[in-house]
């Protein structure tokens, strides 16, 4: 079997970092053809198209997306020998993680827990709304999105939700709201509420729930994000419709209190991927967590 031409790979990196085949060729002195030349070269060898083109751009497939992780390992582990001159670097591998940006940062830290802090694992997370989540999703930028509902699928884009977590949502509030076990319907008519907005499946569940009581409670708050909920429910400003976990370390200290877990409501989690020819194996181990926590819990 030939050896891999290093060459070949560090033009392929330009490219695949610089997003055009024409501003690499100028910044590298060579001409476009040249270039063209060497990345096919490349991609004969590998066996797998490395680029398509869609119209004047140049998108990465997935095979060129674990081309280019390669690539980055391989160039920055000989970037580190000539600074270091102390270890030629361990293998490291990437995992793309894209979270809705209103997630439960608590949940988000379970979620990972499987490979938080090994030395060969580089996390890259991002943060964003559903829309675009799917959308880095689908154009293999991100190799898993926490959502907490499942994504539509089709044909075209076949989204792969795989339930990982559920929570049972409570209401949350300061001590001074009063002791726990109170009567809902008496907690929900005395004190204002911190609401998710309506776009939320917990904010409709919420509202099924009240009309079966017969009441209308005060909205103190509507928030798009658990992390300010979390905040007002600090300052006292009313009793969050919350999941434990969002305050799992103000639970735990006292500062805030679980009144009552809110009959038939949770909160869901769903780890979203896209089926893919050669899947990142560091989603298995986190996957697998997931099932076995769920299993644990049951």
């Amino acid at each position: 079997m030939a050896d891999l031409n290093y060459h070949h790979l560090r033009y392929f990196r330009a490219v695949a970092h610089d997003g055009n085949l024409t501003r690499t060729a100028e910044r590298l002195n060579l001409s476009q053809s040249a270039l063209s030349i060497q990345i096919k070269q490349l991609e004969e060898r590998l066996g797998h198209s490395l680029f398509e083109r869609r119209g004047r751009q140049l998108y990465l497939t997935e095979a060129g997306r674990i081309a280019l992780d390669h690539a980055d390992t391989i160039f920055s582990a000989g970037e580190e020998l000539i600074e270091t001159l102390k270890e030629t670097g361990r293998t490291r591998r990437a995992i793309r993680i894209g979270a809705l940006a209103t997630l439960s940062r608590n949940f988000q830290m379970e979620f990972l827990r499987p490979i938080l802090g090994r030395s060969d694992v580089d996390m890259i997370l991002r943060s964003g709304s559903t829309s675009e989540l799917l959308g880095a999703l689908e154009a293999l930028n991100l190799d898993i999105v926490l959502l907490n509902q499942a994504p539509m699928a089709d044909s075209v884009t076949p989204f792969i939700a795989q339930h990982v977590y559920q929570q049972r949502v409570s209401l949350i509030g300061k001590p001074s709201y009063g002791k726990p076990g109170a009567k809902l319907a008496d907690l929900l008519t005395e004190h204002p509420v911190i609401l998710p907005t309506l776009e939320s499946g917990v904010r409709s569940q919420f509202e099924a729930l009240v009309a079966r009581l017969g009441i209308t409670p005060q909205i103190a708050a509507e928030v798009d994000d658990m992390a300010m909920m979390r905040l007002l429910a600090r300052e006292g400003a009313g009793l969050a419709v919350l999941p434990p976990i969002v305050v799992k370390g103000e639970l735990e200290a006292g500062t805030l209190v679980e009144f009552d877990a809110l009959p038939g409501m949770i909160e869901s989690f769903f780890a979203v991927t896209v089926k893919r020819r050669f899947p990142n194996p560091l989603i298995r181990p986190l996957l697998e967590a997931s099932e076995d926590g769920k299993t644990a819990g049951a």
